[in-house]
């Protein structure tokens, strides 16, 4: 079975697209903000709940020690603590705090604030529009791969 050639233009457009966009939005970052690998550990306790170092890691696909050091740095912050584990005391539970909980949330809001910024200097209602109509059709196509 062939796929058209009209596919695999718009999946290469896209790909440049929106990989160009991410890049953009992950190269300008704020003094004190979190680091790539801080935020994807928050985030991973944000929605899974509270787990180990070890599984973090696993989860992550970075060393122990790569984690630990992501953790301690994170734990300096208050923006993650460590809980003995009430199955098995000689594990440690980490889990996300309030502070980690908000700076999660300023992270995002910064974020959109810089998708705001560059929107309303350098795009027409019609063009908005389009890109408001085509977001809906991004998030399918990222829950389909």
């Amino acid at each position: 079975m062939s796929r058209d050639s009209d596919v695999d233009q718009v999946a290469a457009t896209l790909r440049l697209s929106i990989g160009l966009l991410l890049r953009r939005l992950r190269q300008v970052q704020p003094v004190g903000e979190l680091t790539m690998p801080e935020s994807s550990a928050l985030v991973r306790l944000e929605r899974g709940g509270p787990t180990t170092a070890a599984a973090l890691a696993k989860l992550e696909q970075i060393s122990p020690q790569s984690m630990g050091a992501t953790l301690g740095a994170l734990e300096t912050r208050g923006l993650v603590e460590r809980r003995p584990d009430p199955q098995d005391g000689r594990r440690v539970i980490l889990s996300i705090t309030e502070a980690g909980l908000q700076a999660l949330r300023d992270r995002r809001n910064a974020r959109t604030e810089q998708l705001a910024q560059a929107l309303s200097t350098g795009f027409t209602h019609a063009e908005l529009e389009q890109l408001m109509a085509a977001a809906p059709l991004l998030e399918r196509l990222a829950q389909s791969i």
